[in-house]
């Protein structure tokens, strides 16, 4: 079903959501050497290379430019074998879902234990504040199940895998060398900084804030200060901006304040998105962070 909800967000979406300054994904291109990406309509996939080792952060929508934008960015679909999966929704696990273009069906997916039960249809996803269960996920790609804490190493990259619950019942975040916090949808950057992602489309929104609290106060227990990426709302590096406003959630029905100048109109506009701009410019931290 990834073919077709992918199409229909793309018709859909852009009238729900265009003006609200909702969706503000990066252009495809690297934040730094370490980090690079790939803008699919509202949505950004990312890859982590370091030691001749290329990991990916969640399989984007089905998308049909995803190989033509992966050459901009120099990376060979074929030397993807490690695929970290936040959450199931289509515009998280499209590439790998039975009717994609199969780019990656070599490669393992690594997921949360309780995420699986969207893939095993234990449990249906529901959106809208409960009114709506989206189409089950179909892969074929073999999965490694995991659990919270549970730390991985491909060939020297460290990433401890954090359960942080209520945007899905299972969704992860991923902690890269102790430098990267891959946060999918727990996140959403506003002009003044973060806040739990969109009130629509979690589970439990109440749920979501408190993860968001307690994945705070664990970074801050141990020291670390990452480099916080978010899945359709770009990055910063300002841990106070990150979480300044992690007891409120993002409210998808208004236009949002305060104003972000950056923020595009339509989300799914991708006319800046140019192989020009992936391979010359580097992406800037999200509008207000220090």
């Amino acid at each position: 079903m990834s073919k077709q909800a992918s199409q229909f967000q793309e018709k859909v979406m852009p009238i729900i959501y265009r003006g609200k300054e909702i969706f503000k994904p990066l252009n495809t291109g690297h934040i730094d050497e370490y980090v690079s990406c790939i803008r699919e309509y509202i949505a950004n996939i990312f890859f982590y290379t370091k030691n001749g080792v290329t990991i990916m952060i969640d399989a984007g929508y089905n998308y049909e430019r995803l190989k033509e934008k992966m050459r901009w960015l120099d990376i060979d679909p074929a030397s993807i074998h490690h695929i970290l999966l936040t959450h199931q929704d289509t515009d998280h696990v499209g590439a790998v879902e039975t009717d994609s273009d199969q780019l990656f069906s070599h490669a393992k997916l690594y997921l949360s234990e309780i995420e699986n039960r969207y893939l095993t249809g234990e449990v249906r996803r529901k959106v809208m504040f409960g009114m709506y269960k989206l189409p089950m996920v179909k892969t074929d790609n073999e999965r490694v199940l995991l659990k919270d804490g549970e730390i991985l190493d491909f060939n020297g990259i460290r990433v401890e895998c954090l359960l942080v619950p209520g945007h899905t019942w299972g969704h992860m975040v991923y902690l890269i060398d102790n430098k990267y916090l891959f946060t999918g949808d727990t996140l959403w950057f506003g002009a003044d900084g973060g806040y739990s992602f969109i009130n629509a489309l979690a589970e439990d929104n109440e749920l979501s804030k408190k993860s968001l609290a307690a994945l705070k106060e664990k970074l801050q227990n141990r020291g670390i200060k990452p480099l916080v990426i978010t899945g359709h709302t770009g990055w910063s590096d300002d841990f106070d901006f990150v979480f300044a406003h992690i007891d409120q959630v993002c409210n998808s029905l208004k236009r949002q304040k305060p104003h972000d100048p950056t923020a595009p109109y339509n989300g799914y506009d991708e006319s800046e998105d140019t192989e020009a701009k992936a391979r010359t410019i580097r992406l800037t931290k999200a509008y207000g962070s220090k």
